[in-house]
């Protein structure tokens, strides 16, 4: 598998990672440059490539019939367009100074250098596993790659026992305990945190918690698993956490992802704070001409605190890849942050977020007011209007827009782009009340809900000292 470096006036492209930071760049690269002028060649460690990892919980509860119709592009797919795939072969190492990396194939064992002249890394992130006792036992899963997924549902399909405990309640948690219901499980969620979705301020998860229980979910909040107890068999039979035990015959680590860049590290790349690679505009990794980074392994500005975070998001990492492409294709184009946006479900119960909670605004060090209202997804009068609570914050002195929380039935989460587009714009609540939204029954009350919030928090701005 030995490769020369440029030959002629050809270049190589590598690329590290088959999702979709790391194909969306070499398509994308692809289109702007012809086989002659580029080579490219993608590494992927699992089997699959440009798949959504955000459908794997539907999948797993069987909303998605095959996972097949999760893939976006199949290997052979892209060969046909003139990008050399190599599936179960992983990069073990970055040679920066020598422009090259080491590939090696998972199922010989066989590896050797790889030369570039421009590199991708698109390595995403892997499930936080907690450092305790039978982490790793089997009948454990995390869930972040449809290889992830198949071990799950070949878990699923033989174990005999009906017990599921999902550790942590973000949105994979949330997501994953839903899917278990649906595949009649028991399903106890063992969460550190005081409410499910911390991606949420508290009296908004709340509202999640009450939903969960309907679901017929036990949720078992303020505790964190310590050890994961296994059978004389070595598969997993309950966690413990300081108090109780659950019993288990499968368990998920909806604990959350951390960015995937040993590599990187190891290779002497910037890390921001979260562990992610840190990129400019143009996701070229910082201080390295040649080496651009995307998806869930880079950190991302935040357009309204200003700092960088990590963000584990499909719709980021599409847009990366674009950018990377686009630049390594002899183009231009910028990705200039994000707001942080994101929506999930259990079961009909929306839920939606948007800019800062309220922790993450004090750790800006912004002063705010926040206001929370009850309305409905359409006019009152209108059959099938279903509550809302939207829950907004607001900059003091200044009304600027810094956050807003939305939990509701149908017709609630989308609502959240509303306050995206107004967040990126730098609106202020004010602002916001004047926006000209589309109105009839069906859709809306004639106040559409962010209306109502933004109106109340622009009173709470002025009557603030």
């Amino acid at each position: 598998m030995s490769m020369s470096g440029t030959r002629g006036d050809r270049q190589r492209l590598v690329v590290i990672g088959g999702g979709a930071a790391g194909m969306s760049a070499a398509s994308q690269a692809r289109r702007l440059k012809d086989a002659d002028e580029l080579e490219i060649v993608a590494f992927e460690r699992g089997n699959f490539t440009s798949y959504s990892a955000c459908g794997i919980p539907y999948w797993v509860g069987g909303d998605v019939a095959e996972r097949d119709e999760l893939i976006a592009r199949t290997p052979e797919e892209h060969r046909a367009r003139g990008i050399d795939v190599r599936l179960r072969t992983e990069v073990t190492e970055i040679d920066v100074d020598g422009r090259r990396v080491h590939a090696r194939d998972l199922e010989s064992g066989a590896g050797s250098w790889v030369s570039y002249d421009r590199l991708v890394i698109a390595t995403g992130a892997r499930p936080v596993r907690p450092e305790m006792p039978g982490a790793d036992a089997p009948g454990v899963h995390g869930v972040q790659t449809l290889d992830d997924g198949q071990a799950l549902l070949d878990t699923l399909g033989a174990t005999r026992g009906r017990r599921a405990v999902v550790v942590g309640a973000g949105y994979i948690g949330v997501e994953m305990a839903e899917a278990l219901i649906k595949r009649g499980y028991e399903v106890t969620v063992v969460n550190r945190g005081s409410e499910p979705m911390s991606t949420l301020d508290p009296d908004m998860g709340r509202l999640v918690h009450r939903a969960m229980e309907g679901l017929g979910i036990t949720m078992v909040n303020d505790a964190e698993v310590t050890k994961v107890l296994t059978g004389d068999d070595g598969r997993v039979r309950a966690v413990a956490t300081q108090n109780a035990e659950y019993p288990a015959d499968v368990v998920v680590l909806g604990i959350g992802v951390r960015p995937e860049t040993g590599l990187a590290r190891a290779a002497g790349l910037p890390l921001g704070d979260h562990g992610g690679l840190l990129t400019d505009l143009s996701m070229r990794v910082r201080g390295h001409e040649d080496i651009w980074a995307g998806g869930d392994c880079v950190e991302v500005l935040d357009l309204v605190s200003g700092r960088e975070r990590h963000i584990a998001l499909g719709t980021h990492a599409n847009k990366h890849g674009q950018v990377i492409g686009t630049n390594v294709g002899g183009g231009y184009a910028t990705f200039p942050g994000v707001v942080g946006t994101a929506v999930s479900k259990v079961c009909d119960l929306e839920i939606a977020r948007t800019g800062l909670r309220e922790k993450d605004a004090r750790r800006a060090g912004l002063r705010y007011e926040t206001v929370t209202i009850e309305s409905t997804s359409r006019a009152g009068y209108y059959p099938g209007a279903s509550p809302m609570t939207v829950k907004m914050l607001a900059e003091r002195r200044t009304g600027r827009l810094l956050g807003v929380q939305i939990v509701g039935r149908e017709g609630a989460g989308k609502r959240v782009d509303i306050a995206a587009v107004a967040l990126t714009a730098g609106l202020t609540v004010d602002q916001v009340i004047h926006l000209d939204l589309g109105y009839a029954p069906p859709f809306s009350p004639v106040w559409d809900p962010v209306l109502v919030a933004a109106r109340k928090a622009a009173q709470a701005v002025r009557g603030a000292p």
